[in-house]
C-alpha cells in the first residue's frame, strides 16, 4: 500500500509536469498561431519554445557549447529534414531556413522579403546602416560605396597599402614572443579599413575605436538585457561610444572643408560628405555614422578571423599547406626581376590558394546566419511563411549538406576543382541585392596575407587543443595564443 502511494505521488508529480510543459508549450501557439486562421495548419513543423524566450535557451545551450549545429540537428531529429522549421527567435516568430533553394529564394526575392535584423541589432549597429534601412535607401548607399571599397581601381590602390601593413605586421610579429594571433590580426586588419575610410585619423583615435567593436561584437548575438554585467548592455555603451567618436569625427571634417572648399578627396568620409542623390539631398551626421559603425565592423572582423582560421587548417592539413605554398613560390619565380609586390593579375592566378580561402569561408562560416522578414505570405517548398514572421537563413547548415558537400567536416579545398556552386550553395557573403559589399577587398586582405606568410613564417600555438567558442563568431578561446616564427631565421 504504500509503495503503491509512493508510485501515486510519482505519477501526479509526472502528471503535473507534463501539463505545465504543455500548458507553457501553448502559450506561444496561441500568441503567434491564433491569429493565423487556417493558415496556421501550413506553416513549417517546428517549436515555438517557451514563454519569452522562445528556443533562445536551446540555441545558446549549443551554441556555447563544443557542438553548435546541435541546435539544428534536433529540429532535424524530431521533424525530419524538411529544410524550413517555426521557431520563436530573438523575441520573434520565425522560419528557420536551412536548404540551398529556400535560401536563395529568401535572400533574392526583395519583392517577398526585407531585412529583418533582431531591433536588439539594429539598435547596435544603427536604424540607418545597411541592416536597417529600405531597399531603395540600401540600393542608393550601395551604389555610392560600392566602388571605392570593392571596385576593381580601388583594389589595386589598397593593393600595395595593405602588402605593406602585412609584411611589417608579420616582421614585427615574429620578433615579440608569444602574442594573440587573432587579436593581431584583427588589429590589423582594422588599419586598413581605417586608411580606406578615415585615412587621415590618428592611431589613438584607432585604438579606441577598436576597443569598443570588440566591446561591440559580444553584444551582437547576446540575449538583449540591459542590465550592467550584460554582454548586451556594455555592447550598447560601446555603440554610445562609437557614436561619440564618429560624431567628433564628422564635426572636425565639416570645418576643415568648410575653412579649404578646393581640398581633394583622401577617403571615404570624404565621399559621404560629399555624396548626394538626384534630388540633392546630402546624407546627414546619423547616415554618416551608422554607415561608418557598419562597414568598419563588418570589414575587419571577417578578414581577420579567416585568415587566422586558414593558416590553422592549413597546419592542420600539411599536404594542402605544401601545394598552396608551392603555388606561391611559383608566382614569386615567373616575377619579372624588376617588380617589387603582388599585382592584381598575380592574385587572380592563385587558384588553389583561392579555393582554400573559398574552403575555409564555408567550414567556418564566419556568420552562420542572416535575418530578413516576410513581407507578405510567401509559399516555399509548400509551407507558408506569414507576413510579418522573420527568416532565419541558416549559413551553417547549408555550407554541411553533405548533397552538396560530400564529408562536409572535412576541409578539402580540391573539392572546389570540378565544383560550380550553385545558387544558394554557397553564402559566406550571402546573396542577392544585399551580398556583402566588401567581399572583393575581403578576400585580397586574406590572399595577401597568406601568400606572404605561407612563404615566410610559420605557427606555433601555445594551446593546440584550446577549446573553440562559437559566439559571436567561431574562435579559440584563448585567440590562437602562438608564437610567429620566421622560416628563414629558422633555416640560419
Amino acid at each position: 500500500m504504500e509503495l503503491g502511494s509512493i508510485c501515486m505521488v510519482f505519477m501526479t508529480i509526472f502528471g503535473g509536469f507534463m501539463a505545465l510543459k504543455w500548458l507553457l508549450g501553448s502559450i506561444n501557439r496561441w500568441r503567434f498561431e491564433a491569429k493565423l486562421g487556417e493558415k496556421r495548419f501550413s506553416l513549417p513543423p517546428g517549436d515555438l519554445g517557451l514563454p519569452f524566450i522562445g528556443n533562445m535557451w536551446s540555441f545558446l545551450r549549443a551554441f556555447k557549447s563544443s557542438n553548435p549545429d546541435s541546435f539544428i540537428a534536433k529540429f532535424v531529429s524530431r521533424y525530419g529534414r524538411v529544410g524550413l522549421y517555426k521557431a520563436v527567435m530573438f523575441g520573434n516568430p520565425s522560419i528557420i531556413v536551412t536548404t540551398p533553394e529556400a535560401s536563395r529564394k529568401v535572400l533574392t526575392d526583395d519583392e517577398a522579403f526585407m531585412p529583418g535584423w533582431p531591433t536588439s541589432t539594429v539598435k547596435l549597429i544603427g536604424e540607418k546602416s545597411f541592416i536597417g534601412i529600405s531597399y531603395e535607401e540600401h540600393k542608393r548607399l550601395r551604389k555610392l560605396t560600392a566602388a571605392p571599397v570593392n571596385g576593381h581601381e580601388a583594389l589595386s590602390i589598397y593593393l600595395k597599402y595593405i602588402e605593406e601593413n602585412v609584411v611589417t605586421a608579420l616582421e614585427k610579429w615574429s620578433s615579440m614572443g608569444q602574442i594573440e594571433f587573432l587579436t593581431e590580426l584583427r588589429r590589423l586588419t582594422f588599419r586598413i579599413i581605417m586608411h580606406i575610410f578615415l585615412s587621415s585619423e590618428g592611431d589613438h583615435v584607432m585604438a579606441a575605436l577598436e576597443k569598443e567593436y570588440t566591446t561591440l561584437n559580444y553584444g551582437v548575438r547576446a540575449m538583449a538585457i540591459n542590465l550592467p554585467g550584460f554582454a548586451y548592455h556594455n555592447a550598447l555603451k560601446a555603440r554610445k561610444n562609437l557614436v561619440a567618436i564618429f560624431q567628433a569625427i564628422v564635426d572636425k571634417r565639416r570645418a576643415i572643408r568648410m575653412e579649404n572648399t578646393t581640398k581633394d578627396k583622401k577617403d571615404m568620409m570624404d565621399a559621404l560628405l560629399d555624396a548626394e542623390d538626384e534630388k540633392g539631398r546630402k546624407l546627414d551626421d546619423g547616415e554618416i555614422i551608422d554607415i561608418l559603425v557598419m562597414y568598419l565592423n563588418a570589414g575587419h572582423e571577417s578578414s581577420g578571423h579567416i585568415s587566422m582560421w586558414a593558416i590553422l587548417l592549413l597546419q592542420k592539413y600539411p599536404e594542402v599547406l605544401q601545394k598552396a605554398k608551392a603555388e606561391q613560390e611559383q608566382i614569386i619565380k615567373n616575377r619579372p626581376t624588376e617588380q617589387k609586390g603582388l599585382t592584381l593579375k598575380e592574385i587572380r592566378q592563385m587558384d588553389y590558394l583561392s579555393k582554400v580561402i573559398d574552403e575555409t569561408l564555408r567550414v567556418i562560416t564566419f556568420s552562420f546566419v542572416v535575418f530578413r522578414e516576410a513581407k507578405k505570405d510567401v509559399n516555399i517548398s509548400g509551407y507558408t511563411i506569414p507576413k510579418g514572421w522573420k527568416v532565419l537563413v541558416w549559413f551553417r547548415e547549408v555550407h554541411f549538406d553533405p548533397e552538396t558537400y560530400p564529408e562536409p567536416r572535412e576541409f578539402d579545398p580540391s573539392r572546389w576543382d570540378n565544383l560550380v556552386a550553385k545558387a544558394g550553395t554557397f553564402l559566406p557573403f550571402g546573396a542577392g541585392s544585399r551580398l556583402c559589399p566588401g567581399n572583393d577587398l575581403a578576400k585580397l586582405e586574406i590572399a595577401i596575407f597568406l601568400h606572404h606568410f605561407l612563404l615566410n613564417y610559420e605557427l606555433e600555438r601555445q594551446n593546440p587543443t584550446c577549446p573553440v567558442l562559437f559566439l559571436p563568431h567561431q574562435r579559440p578561446k584563448d585567440n590562437c595564443l602562438a608564437r610567429i616564427k620566421s622560416l628563414s631565421s629558422k633555416c640560419t
